[in-house]
């Protein structure tokens, strides 16, 4: 009496697309946790469970193509998390904004800081014009939920400033072993803002009119509150003993 056959898992073939969402995935997987000069073909082919020839069917290109296509992916994402409906508090808002971020740079860990860092074989003026793409849609986002269409030169030097910080804080937040917390760091980078536009209004007119209005919907107890609070005991304790 023979045995019956061992039975066999269910074969789908994929479709184009599916097959192409499939390799990108375990290319971000890769590249979101090692720096994309460690990486190669057969890394991804293996994390896909195909073959190396397979990767190169769809990408042609190779590990280039591959990488850039996977960081337009993780770019497009990046920008989603700056995108908040503009109802309420400006720096509720932008505290959920950089809640999103973070999340996004602590799953995407050195991925994240090769993508920031640059120097990497892999980057081109087109992954370099990515990573600016992004940078613009954080400013243009941020500019949103200050009520700002038209920005006058400080304004918006101000907030680019503001998002070069953010990204200088999140790498140095990853080199620290991701100390302090997250939501301290949120914290510490909303007061930021709130010191950054504060000292651009006392020089700039379009920012304190922004300012004024920003400030009128903010909660009695809410971070610029509690942040002016802080300052004033700090510069009034430094002012009495100037005299």
């Amino acid at each position: 009496m023979t045995s019956p056959a061992p039975a066999t898992r269910a074969y789908r073939r994929l479709s184009v697309e599916e097959r192409r969402t499939q390799l990108l995935a375990a290319a971000l997987t890769l590249f979101a946790h090692q720096p994309p000069d460690e990486i190669s073909l057969d890394d991804v082919a293996e994390a896909a469970g195909v073959s190396r020839p397979l990767v190169y069917r769809y990408f042609p290109g190779g590990k280039q193509q591959l990488y850039e296509t996977a960081l337009r992916s993780a770019a497009d994402e990046l920008e989603l998390c700056f995108t908040e409906p503009p109802a309420g508090p400006a720096t509720d808002r932008i505290s959920r904004v950089l809640d999103r971020y973070l999340v996004f740079v602590d799953e995407h860990d050195a991925g994240f800081s090769a993508l920031l860092r640059g120097g990497s074989v892999a980057e081109t003026s087109r992954t370099t014009a990515i990573v600016d793409e992004v940078r613009r849609a954080a400013a243009e986002q941020i500019l949103v939920h200050m009520g700002v269409d038209r920005p006058g030169p400080r304004l918006r030097m101000m907030v680019r400033t503001w998002i070069a910080a953010v990204e200088a804080a999140s790498l140095i937040w990853l080199d620290e072993g991701k100390q302090p917390p997250a939501a301290e760091l949120r914290d510490w980078l909303v007061d930021h803002l709130i010191a950054l536009m504060a000292a651009t209004a006392a020089t700039d007119e379009e920012t304190a009119g922004v300012a004024r209005d920003l400030i009128g919907l903010e909660r009695p107890a809410g971070p610029v509150a509690t942040l002016a609070d802080r300052v004033g005991q700090v510069l009034g304790e430094a002012t009495d003993r100037l005299r």
